[in-house]
């Protein structure tokens, strides 16, 4: 039994890259920043923003943002020690590895496969959504049976068909992006850099000139009341968008997958992790307090909820529609690109540690970038962003988000009672007060999802297990 618990020294972890044809080093704090402003800000707000104020929170998303980001703060600052001490890819399988045993990483990797794999398919759906919104202004209209999911699905009604073939625009986005990918990874930070700034002038310009058509009507009551089923409205329907718009703070720790392209990862990883989620947690409580005062919450359920809003300001906002939309498809783009990039990293990292076949792990001869891993993750998400609707995605990517929060949380309690020693760059402050509260935080904002979602998530994980026994524990370097 112990060997499913052995853990992986830190040392080694650390000592074993070099051996090999390492990952290039030319990430800087300004890209890791860009890199976590790049995945945090996109879908969620964008996208799921509108759909969970609509039909959980009213007005109070506002609250369900601020709840969220709490949750995320704390586990943030337990992701900053951990990405500090073991500065190599992998994120928190990685970190799961040298704390709490073989099983628990593959777990955890598994577990991953939910939030970057199913979080690039989710984004492109929502990116497809401003695409075909952005070309019908200019008269291009795509047909509706090439922009949707064949299938719906919904609490009451189960599976529906939509009539649909697949969502062509979602497969496109993905496939550039991974060619993007397999090219190199500072090109593509050259381009998240980009994008990042054009969205953050967009957000901008919505937050400033936004303002001045809020119309203070629209946020009465500011936390609706409740329908008398719970998790619609009142305090249970801000707990259930908490659950919901988690998705828009995943990202974060996406920095960490990139740790051994850092140039200096023991100072920069923490500014990036914790820089980007601050930066993030500002823009989304102004963004959802204009969003839900420039239109009534009712009016959000759709994919493009800015837009929507910007559409109700009249002609005063008219100018900023398509700067809107340009800035959402810039925005999704980019989170596309870290969330690919980071289950890519994740692979190779399981790859090396002989869980998944040695291909995973191979390098590109000429881009130094792990090209096999990369064209898998980038075919299973066009499968997915193909076929499957957000609505479900989402709900997936939050909950296996949070599972990977909690895992964090607990890595960090227990590495610094059985290693106390070892140097740490960072240090998660007011111990063990902050992990504690970030793994209650993440089970207490899970409870808040259907039960639909769990089902789903132990399927998922009882597939993973069944991966690990039949090869994982077999091909195992570390109990080889």
């Amino acid at each position: 039994m112990n060997k499913f618990f052995k853990t992986k020294s830190i040392d080694d972890l650390i000592k074993e890259s070099p051996d090999e044809v390492k990952l290039q080093r030319t990430l800087g704090p300004a890209n890791l920043t860009g890199l976590g402003i790049g995945a945090i800000i996109g879908a969620g707000i964008f996208v799921l923003s509108g759909t969970a104020s609509a039909q959980y929170a009213g007005p109070a998303i506002v609250i369900s943002f601020i709840v969220a980001g709490i949750a995320c703060a704390f586990a943030g600052l337990c992701y900053a020690e951990f990405a500090s001490m073991i500065p190599v890819a992998g994120s928190a399988y990685t970190y799961a590895y040298a704390t709490l045993g073989e099983l628990f990483a593959w777990i955890i990797g598994w577990d991953l496969i939910l939030e970057y794999l199913f979080a690039a398919s989710t984004v492109a759906v929502g990116w497809s959504g401003y695409v075909v919104s952005f070309l019908k202004d200019f008269g291009i209209v795509i047909p509706s049976y090439l922009t949707k999911a064949p299938y719906d699905h919904t609490e009451e009604l189960g599976w529906v068909a939509t009539g649909s073939l697949f969502n062509l625009p979602a497969v496109l986005v993905i496939v550039i992006i991974t060619i993007l990918l397999i090219i190199g990874i500072k090109e593509s930070a050259r381009f998240n850099n980009i994008i990042v700034i054009v969205k953050l002038i967009v957000i901008l310009l919505f937050i400033g000139f936004g303002f001045m058509y809020v119309h203070t009507g629209n946020w009465q009551p500011f936390i609706p009341e409740n329908t008398g089923k719970t998790g619609e409205y009142g305090w249970s329907g801000i707990l259930r968008a908490s659950g919901v718009i988690f998705f828009a703070y995943i990202g974060f720790d996406a920095v960490s997958t990139a740790a051994q392209e850092a140039k200096n990862p023991q100072r920069d990883m923490p500014i990036g992790i914790l820089s980007s989620l601050v930066v993030c947690t500002i823009l989304y409580i102004l963004v959802s307090l204009v969003l839900t005062g420039l239109v009534s919450f009712k009016l959000l359920n759709v994919p493009d909820p800015i837009a929507v809003a910007v559409n109700a300001a009249g002609d005063g906002l008219k100018w900023l529609r398509p700067f809107i939309k340009l800035g959402a498809i810039a925005g999704l783009s980019s989170v596309i690109l870290v969330m690919l990039m980071g289950q890519s990293r994740i692979f190779y990292s399981m790859s090396k540690d002989g869980l998944l076949p040695s291909s995973f792990k191979m390098l590109h001869p000429k881009f130094k970038t792990p090209h096999v891993s990369t064209l898998i993750t980038g075919f299973a998400g066009i499968i997915f962003a193909g076929l499957f609707p957000i609505g479900l995605l989402g709900e997936l990517v939050s909950i296996g988000t949070l599972l990977a929060f909690l895992i964090v949380c607990l890595g960090i309690l227990v590495l610094r009672r059985t290693r106390p020693e070892l140097h740490r760059p960072f240090r998660t402050p007011f111990m063990p007060y902050t992990p504690i509260l970030g793994a209650l935080s993440a089970l207490f904002v899970m409870s808040s999802l259907p039960l639909d979602t769990w089902l789903r998530l132990i399927i998922w994980m009882a597939i993973g297990m069944l991966i690990y026994f039949f090869y994982g524990k077999k091909h195992s370097k570390l109990t080889r």
